[in-house]
């Protein structure tokens, strides 16, 4: 797809953006109250932003789930693996096929986050692990806001997968996939918000930016 076209297509999803933006902000006030979720979560996210900014970052252990992302998504749809090479300078994986969501999926996919809800998942299924439920949610909040710091970290040196999407795509993209992440774990995380009612709360920020927008132009 060339980049002008995905120029205007990042142009017609800012409205779903802000939209977005707007339900995500009535999500976590609606769930505020889940005080078992949410203080271990910020607890988690605190303690990793003070061993982020405290010691040296483990560029290693991200660019490894960097990389390794690429290559979840390549084999999600249908491509294969080649190559895998990671350092703590950078990495690079050969895959047989790309498309923008392959490209982009290591700044909205928290793959870490991911692994610590299939692990909690899978020893729940098997242990009960239902009182260890405050250790997970400190896990996931440490594990969401490594993604989020490092990713951003990385974002101030230019990036040949956003480059090659271009920026305003790229932008789009990374904030709409990390939206989508947090506008469904925060209701599956709290049990305040059914899924349902975040979908019309979205659905309807959207439509009242849209009416916006045709007033002001």
């Amino acid at each position: 797809m060339p980049k002008w076209i995905k120029f205007i297509l990042a142009l017609l999803l800012l409205p779903v953006c802000a939209g977005a933006a707007r339900t995500l902000w009535l999500v976590v006030d609606a769930s505020s109250g889940a005080d078992l979720a949410w203080v271990p979560i910020l607890a988690g996210a605190v303690c990793w932003i003070i061993i982020f900014v405290m010691l040296p970052k483990p560029m290693w252990i991200y660019v490894f789930g960097h990389e390794l992302t690429h290559a979840i998504w390549t084999w999600l749809f249908g491509g294969d693996v080649k190559k895998f090479k990671v350092t703590s300078a950078g990495g690079h994986v050969v895959i047989s096929k790309t498309n923008f969501l392959i490209t982009l999926a290591p700044y909205f996919f928290p793959l870490y986050a991911i692994l610590v809800i299939l692990v909690y998942v899978t020893g729940n299924f098997i242990w009960d692990w239902h009182r260890a439920l405050v250790w997970f949610h400190l896990l996931l909040g440490a594990a969401y806001a490594f993604h989020l710091t490092l990713t951003f970290h990385i974002l101030q040196t230019q990036q040949s997968d956003i480059t090659s999407q271009g920026y305003l795509f790229s932008a789009v993209v990374i904030f709409l996939g990390n939206a989508i992440v947090l506008l469904f774990g925060i209701p599956l995380l709290t049990a305040r918000v059914s899924l349902l009612h975040m979908l019309h709360w979205w659905l309807d920020s959207t439509d009242r930016v849209l009416v916006w927008l045709m007033h002001v132009v």
